[in-house]
């Protein structure tokens, strides 16, 4: 199992370079940065579209990419080293590939009529059509479209004329052939061309739908034609409202016939189209920078609502409403706006989903770099800040909680290998270019202040900005020198080595400069595992000996370098790694970037075990901190010795009461990965009682407790109202005055402030909204208002539910309206203001039912609960446990929150939580340590295990496990029974006979476990076992105690050959018995796996055991019927269960009976499994399917299992799902 936890991605942006960039296919859409392809779904429960998986076999620029247009599953890409690649989508794997195209395949499409076909074409042509599969596959070139005279810049297919294809080229001409007909090479130029030798490329290309001949053309600067390709006449010309518009790309859009969509080059506005109209219909201007690609979903998103139990009435007219005069359309609006989904792919990386009807962005991601990222560096002073320096010329700082970016440099630096933060609140960057220098970038501002250029037009690869003396600045470069300066420009120092120096560091104890110079022959250890050169160095800052190195091998490997050995190797990269950073506070939190353009977060926390159980434990400070000397001795347990963990042990020597709470507070902060643990303890401080004036300044960024939440989005309103724009602005798209008036009214009216809203909406002149809720103060001050708006005409605008609910009181239908359209953090807000009792039902509403106000609250809390869970589990299924606790301690549901971090297998931090939070949290904690406990039944740390449960108040059964699994020799394992305070080996076994004569049958296991002699504990309990399944009225509660204990019993002894029968009836019994279990905690994913294996066992084993391999497929088929209603599923209808399936379902239910932890039912689900990986496949011996997320090997090497399923299964059956009675410890 990988030890390195990925645990964060910033996706790449979109590359600018090539035309047929984005693609999409139902519910999916693709995009390409330079060397890998983004490809992200649908999820139709939360009705968003995630990154499901990164596709990244190429090693140059992708030229192209296309969608299979009549198997989803299917999609081709081309790169600039002459390969194309065929994919299947789904298995996410490549189904074939063509690696000599004999020329670079600039453009690239499916051929429509032909079933596995691809065409691409390289600049002067010919047209080469490779059929993939079946008789005639191969590589055959098109017969006439050769020998053109102007480079193509893309081509399209008909898609119902078969054969039929046009191409556009850099001239501003088009080339059309098809079977049967005159070819036309080079017709249909700008009239305004027409003799001349100037270039206007043609930049997009459409066929139009409902046509066979009419095709829309852009060219750069001549605007955009409908054209008949039959009479080669053009039929309309499109006009701009401006000269200095010019179209990048265009698409048509297939729910509103004759329509289309443009997008400008120069600045990012999409303009709307009818083909009867020679203007558009509207314009949006979604971003500054001009748009690159477009392309129009051909089936939306499908608004899934949620099963609601209110009845959906229509809301926009009832049997008493008065008939309202349609009001006079100008004749822009007369067109309707499609309800279309466009993918927007922009000049700067951008890339989004756009919902044309409503005028919203449905899923944006800003300003991705489109090329590899050299350097990657947290800012000192706030590392939840986040910088990149690219080959693209920007640098970008992200958010690393949010993973957003948050601001960009200008660009035109041309590449920029190295970056520094200033120190202290300097705010500022310095950067190093491979021929512009260096630069001092004011990253507020936005602006460069200052350049060096002591090293000429020589590339510098490495600048470092000294934190001691912060007007020093040190640079290295491929001239040999390396420059110390001050950052005014006067040079300090200047030294020269006798080759390029690629690497320089300011020491933090002093002012001198470390130079490494790969020359020096010097050497100590040699650390050999990479294939290619190594470029990223870093050394823990915690643990001395932890070395981490970054290959263009693809890899990162975690090194030992007192033994020089390897610990890990990290696989998930899709090319060069290049830049490796520390979280300044988070020591075991590292980022890495690379060639493929993406930056990844990872945790290093499982490499230092059992450092923080030894903290759990309450061992003492020698365990955890300790000096380098130590730290660095062969074989020594890892020790703490850096400066985060000193300021933590000064801080907890100073404090006079609650020490342990403070001490696991900040340990867990210090090894958890940012994304929620901090916002977690933030919210156990409030439950705990903590002044509120203790609160971090962002608290009320992140999931407030439900008694603050109101509080802050008020202020939140009331700032937004007040605070003027500042000089610079906020960082990238700052919102305009407007924007923010309207953040402040949609909050006054979530928090029931209705007139407050109405004024703002009258202030940027939305008098209809205003009108429309003003009722909800009072008549007198509607008739006011409909005054003020008498000289004014009242324009419709679309219907706004949400105004109309809040006035009239009718939160129920709000916060399913909410929830439907997955906006679950607007319904809490919601749901949080009517229990506060600042949203009233109207008397309208209260008039006919004889609810009493008491009732309301009771409602309300329940509501608030409701969407609270919805909210967390949509986190979780996320991959964020810890945020999903966080939305469960809000409204102070412990129990639920616990559970989230159990499931999560976040273990340590559900101890040091539910160990803070005491009485209410005491059930899960247990648990929790019963876990841990279990991950510690290895080699070295027996006695931390037995630490753990002792922390458990009722923990005999639970130390007796503990002692039956240990395996030494008898000496020790009297020391380990002595600690537990258990009686010797040889007691044990006077005891088991005793006991076993007076025929209690459970103690009789316990003590024969204990024992010289433990499998004497098989026959007797398997006996005990199988005799109940024969009796009728057995429950799962009855029989897995029995089978629980005797899963601990030795292994040695379990594996020896005298024990095989009962071993193989011990693993069919368990198997089984994990199966319901399985049912029961609803870990649907490993259901029938658990019943296979039983299957299998009992097929290939002599046993003789009450389970028939005919009655296990019974109860599989019974459980599939009846869950699967109750399961969200996309196919529609599914056949119901027959009347012999619902019987046997019900007995297994009797069985099985309820989960006694309630919040443990559901799959476990943990921090990375949503994650897309790049390069390391690997396909389930459970499923058969490719495994998302963390990977967990069986112990022959080679099965793997998704770590998900290995926890899961672990905890409802010990057993390996080989087969081989060896205990599985994937915690």
């Amino acid at each position: 199992m990988s030890q390195v936890k990925q645990v964060g991605l910033l996706a790449a942006g979109c590359q600018p370079w090539n035309k047929d960039v984005c693609a999409a296919s139902g519910d999916r859409f693709a995009y390409c940065a330079t060397l890998a392809i983004y490809i992200y779904q649908l999820d139709h429960r939360y009705n968003e579209f995630k990154l499901r998986a990164i596709m990244s076999e190429h090693k140059k620029t992708i030229t192209a990419i296309s969608w299979c247009p009549h198997n989803p599953d299917m999609f081709a890409s081309a790169s600039a080293d002459s390969l194309v690649i065929i994919w299947n989508v789904t298995e996410q794997k490549v189904v074939a590939k063509l690696d000599n195209t004999k020329g670079i395949p600039a453009s690239l499409s499916w051929c429509w009529n032909a079933d596995d076909a691809v065409a691409f074409v390289s600049h002067r042509g010919p047209l080469y059509i490779w059929t993939i599969s079946g008789p005639d596959s191969g590589v055959t070139v098109h017969r006439e479209a050769h020998s053109f005279l102007s480079d193509i810049s893309l081509f399209r297919w008909h898609p119902k004329k078969k054969g039929k294809v046009v191409f556009g080229h850099t001239d501003g001409s088009l080339s059309i052939f098809q079977p049967g007909s005159k070819n036309q090479k080079h017709v249909l130029r700008p009239e305004s061309l027409e003799g001349t030798d100037e270039e206007d490329p043609v930049t997009a290309l459409e066929w139009d739908p409902l046509s066979t001949d009419y095709l829309l053309v852009a060219n750069l600067h001549n605007g955009i034609r409908l054209v008949d390709s039959e009479s080669l006449s053009c039929i309309t010309a499109f006009n701009f409202p401006s000269a200095a518009a010019s179209v990048q790309c265009l698409a048509w859009v297939s729910s509103a016939p004759g329509m289309f969509i443009t997008g400008d080059s120069q600045v990012g506005v999409l303009r709307i189209w009818n083909v009867s109209r020679t203007t558009p219909i509207d314009n949006f201007k979604l971003k500054k920078t001009g748009f690159h690609g477009l392309h129009v979903l051909s089936s939306p998103p499908k608004k899934k609502s949620r099963s609601s139990q209110y009845p959906t009435k229509n809301h926009h007219t009832s049997s008493t409403s008065e008939a309202v005069p349609p009001p006079t359309l100008t004749q822009t609006q007369a067109f309707s706006l499609p309800p279309g989904h466009a993918v927007c792919c922009f000049m700067d990386g951008g890339v989004g989903l756009y919902d044309m009807g409503a005028k919203k962005w449905d899923f944006l991601r800003d300003l991705g770099h489109v090329e590899t990222i050299f350097d990657c560096k947290f800012k000192p002073d706030n590392p939840d800040l986040l910088a990149t320096a690219s080959f693209d010329g920007t640098i970008k700082v992200w958010d690393i909680n949010t993973l957003t970016a948050v601001y960009t440099s200008p660009g035109n630096e041309g590449v920029i290998y190295s970056l520094s933060w200033a120190p202290g609140d300097l705010n500022c960057i310095a950067g190093a270019t491979s021929r512009n220098g260096g630069f001092i970038w004011d990253v507020p501002k936005g602006k460069m202040i200052t350049r060096f250029s002591e090293h000429g037009k020589n590339g510098i690869f490495c600048i470092a900005w000294s934190h001691k003396d912060s007007k020093r600045i040190a640079t290295c470069s491929s001239d040999g020198f390396c420059i110390i300066r001050t950052i005014d420009g006067r040079v300090l120092h200047k030294y020269k080595h006798p080759a390029a120096v690629f690497g320089c560091d300011w020491s933090q104890n002093n002012n001198t400069v470390r130079i490494w110079d790969y020359t020096q022959d010097a050497c100590i250890n040699v650390l050999s595992g990479h294939t290619a050169p190594v470029r990223g160095l870093m050394w823990n800052p915690e643990i001395p000996y932890l070395l981490i190195s970054g290959s263009w091998d693809y890899t990162i490997r975690v090194w030992d370098t007192r033994d020089g050995t390897c610990l890990d190797t990290v696989y998930d990269h899709g090319a060069d790694v290049y830049g490796l950073t520390c979280h300044p506070s988070r020591p075991f939190t590292m980022a890495s970037c690379s060639r493929d353009s993406t930056v990844r977060l990872w945790s290093l926390t499982p490499l230092i075990n059992p450092l923080q159980i030894n903290i759990l434990a309450d061992r003492c400070w020698d365990e955890i901190i300790g000096n380098t000397d130590r730290a660095v001795e062969s074989g020594a347990p890892p020790l703490l010795c850096g400066k985060v963990s000193r300021d933590i042990k000064q801080e907890v020597e100073k404090l006079t009461g609650n020490i342990r709470g403070k001490k696991l507070r900040w340990f867990s902060e210090c090894f958890s990965p940012p994304g929620g643990s901090k916002n977690l303890w933030d919210l156990v401080a409030v439950i705990k009682g903590q002044d509120d004036s203790l609160l971090p300044q962002n608290y009320c960024k992140g999931i407030m407790h439900m008694k603050h939440l109101v509080r802050f989005r008020m202020s939140k309103a009331q700032e937004l109202t007040t605070v003027k724009m500042s000089k610079f602005g906020g960082g990238i798209g700052a919102p305009s005055k407007e924007e923010r008036l309207k953040e402040a009214a949609e909050i006054h009216l979530r928090l029931g402030q209705i007139q407050r809203y109405c004024e703002l909406m009258v202030e940027l002149g939305e008098w209809d909204k205003a009108l429309s809720v003003a009722p909800g103060v009072s008549m007198k001050y509607w008739r006011k208002l409909m005054q003020r708006r008498a000289d004014q005409l009242i324009q419709e605008e679309n219907d706004d539910v949400i105004p109309y609910c809040i006035a009239v009181g009718d939160v129920k239908k709000l916060v399913s309206f909410f929830t439907s359209r997955g906006q679950l953090k607007e319904a809490l807000l919601v749901a949080q203001a009517a229990c506060e009792g600042n949203i009233q039902m109207s008397p309208l509403f209260t008039s006919g039912s004889s609810n009493s106000g008491g009732d309301n609250t009771d409602d309300y809390n329940e509501l608030l609960h409701k969407v609270s869970k919805e909210l967390a589990e949509w986190y979780f299924q996320d991959g964020h446990a810890v945020l999903a606790a966080c939305c469960h301690l809000a409204v102070e549901n412990i129990e639920l929150a616990m559970a989230n971090l159990i499931r999560g297998n976040e273990l340590e931090l559900a101890i040091s939580v539910g160990t803070v939070l005491g009485e209410s949290a005491a059930q899960a904690t247990h648990y929790a340590l019963e876990l841990l406990a279990r991950k510690c039944m290895t080699v070295t740390t027996w006695d931390l295990a037995a630490d753990l449960l002792m922390m458990i108040p009722d923990n005999k059964l639970q130390l007796v496990k503990l002692c039956a699994f240990y395996p030494g020799c008898i000496a020790e394992i009297n020391d380990l029974h002595e600690k537990c305070n258990l009686p010797d080996v040889e007691e044990c076994m006077r005891l088991a006979e005793t006991i076993q004569a007076d025929g209690d049958i459970f103690e009789t296991i316990k003590y024969y476990l204990l024992s010289t002699e433990p499998e004497k504990a098989l026959p007797i309990g398997i006996q005990y076992v199988k005799e109940q399944l024969r009796g009728s009225d057995w429950t799962l509660d009855s029989v897995c105690p029995y089978l629980d204990l005797l899963s601990y019993i030795r292994t040695e002894r379990l594996v020896l050959h005298k024990c095989s029968e009962f071993r193989n009836e011990l693993l069919i019994l368990c198997g089984y018995i994990g199966a319901l279990l399985a049912i029961r905690r609803q870990y649907n994913s490993i259901v029938p796996a658990l019943y296979e294996y039983t299957s299998q066992l009992l097929k290939r084993r002599e046993v003789s055991v009450p389970l028939k391999i005919e009655q296990l497929s019974e109860e599989l088929d019974a459980w599939r019927a009846c869950t699967q209603l109750n399961r969200r599923t996309n196919e529609l209808a599914c056949t119901p269960p027959s009347e012999s399936q619902r019987r046997v379902y019900s007995i297994l239910v009797s069985r099985i009976q309820e989960e006694p932890l309630k919040g443990m039912v559901g799959p476990d689900y943990v921090t990375g499994s949503n994650l897309p990986s790049h390069s390391d496949v690997h396909v389930s011996c459970l499923t058969g399917l490719r495994i998302q997320g963390p990977v967990f090997f069986l112990e022959d090497g080679k099965s793997a299992i998704s770590l998900n399923d290995a926890l899961m299964w672990a905890k409802v059956n010990p057993f390996s799902p080989l087969g081989t009675g060896i205990r599985l410890n994937p915690f």
